[in-house]
């Protein structure tokens, strides 16, 4: 890879000194998604009953990769998604409405992997109140085999921070993608016009410094970054260098240099919120429930979210999830402070057609200039209780 990219010298340098080399060896720099925290990708289809289902689920999007959930399963005819509540993420989500949206993604391929293997999934959403840790059982029957373009693209989908074309997306597609919701509790708006983009840009940014100004955010946050070909495979979850949508390049030479500090990551995460990701969004999507702080809400807009994703991975178009407005939003309350991103999102919004209702989730999406590169996961059988 590196011989490709044209950086021979720097193979040269890698060879020859012994910090460098150890480096390379350690990062993974030939080779970024070879090892066990990554073989859930490979191997999601292997099993056609029940466990499959749960190979499936344990792919889907979740805050910082956090993968929240843990599964129990009843014979072949009941699996139930729990809350895994120790891998909230502190401050940074203190109303656990990530955490939910991540447990609605879960569901959502949970649901097409059932259909692909022959079971009608009965999902019932928080059924018990009084067990919060409780989120969904999924009672399963004998059913017609049912395919889809969304079940196809689970193994495909990743999140691409990297840089998008300066292509349109078609109109026609974007009223697809909004077609997929199919429960009231939550629909998708676009913000495509150039003020609207410049607008809900200028914003991410703001809410990006503002987080990384916050100390108890910023650790947080940083907690779970995994730095090291170690970490990756003793945690099998987090954020790595490789999933930053950097040129191969620039990822190889990130690797061999000395480990990042959360200061120089938050520096990072800021520069390429300015210069990257609100610099080549062509359009953003806001995912809209009446109330973001109910766990039904958030569940039901985690599904629409993944859905979405799946179907923008099946067109072969890139999506990244943009929270740091909602995380701000969520801080302010939590603390008791005088709202400073709610009302500007609340009316950016309701310029695109929100109509009132509250944004849960945004993202970009567009053409991208690289493909998405796979994350680290947790087997099916390491969340099972």
């Amino acid at each position: 890879m590196l011989h490709s990219a044209g950086i021979g010298a720097l193979t040269v340098a890698v060879t020859g000194t012994g910090m460098l080399s150890y480096r390379a060896y350690d990062n993974r720099v030939l080779g970024a998604d070879g090892g066990a925290a990554f073989d859930a990708w490979r191997h999601w289809r292997d099993d056609a009953g029940p466990r499959g289902v749960l190979a499936a689920a344990v792919l889907a999007a979740s805050p910082h990769n956090t993968q929240p959930w843990l599964f129990h399963l009843s014979g072949d005819d009941r699996i139930e998604l729990h809350a895994d509540l120790s891998r909230r993420i502190g401050s940074v989500d203190p109303y656990a409405c990530e955490t939910h949206v991540g447990l609605g993604c879960a569901l959502e391929n949970l649901a097409l992997a059932a259909h692909a293997r022959g079971l009608e999934p009965r999902i019932t959403l928080r059924p018990e109140p009084g067990r919060p840790s409780l989120v969904a059982p999924a009672d399963l029957t004998k059913a017609t085999q049912q395919h889809s373009p969304l079940y196809d693209a689970i193994g495909y989908r990743h999140t691409n921070r990297g840089p998008y074309r300066d292509r349109p997306i078609d109109t026609a597609v974007l009223t697809d993608l909004a077609a997929l919701a199919d429960d009231p509790r939550a629909s998708v708006i676009w913000v495509t016009t150039r003020a609207g983009r410049d607008d809900l840009g200028d914003l991410m940014i703001r809410a990006a410094r503002a987080v990384t100004e916050d100390e108890q955010q910023s650790r947080e946050n940083f907690a779970w970054f995994r730095g090291s070909a170690d970490a990756i495979e003793k945690h099998k979850d987090g954020l790595t260098l490789d999933g930053q949508g950097l040129s191969a390049v620039v990822t190889s030479a990130a690797k061999l240099m000395p480990a990042t500090s959360r200061t120089s990551g938050d520096a990072f995460w800021v520069k390429q919120t300015r210069t990257v990701h609100t610099a080549t969004a062509t359009v953003y999507g806001l995912v809209l429930v009446p109330d973001r702080y109910d766990p039904l809400h958030q569940l039901t807009g985690g599904r629409l979210l993944e859905r979405i994703h799946l179907a923008v991975t099946a067109r072969g178009l890139a999506l990244q999830h943009m929270n740091q407005i909602t995380e701000r939003i969520d801080r302010d309350r939590s603390q008791g402070r005088d709202p400073v991103f709610g009302p500007p999102l609340a009316a950016l919004a309701d310029r695109a057609g929100g109509d009132g209702r509250q944004v849960l989730a945004a993202f970009r999406l567009g053409h991208p200039v690289r493909p998405g590169r796979r994350s680290p996961r947790r087997p099916a059988t390491q969340v099972l209780r």
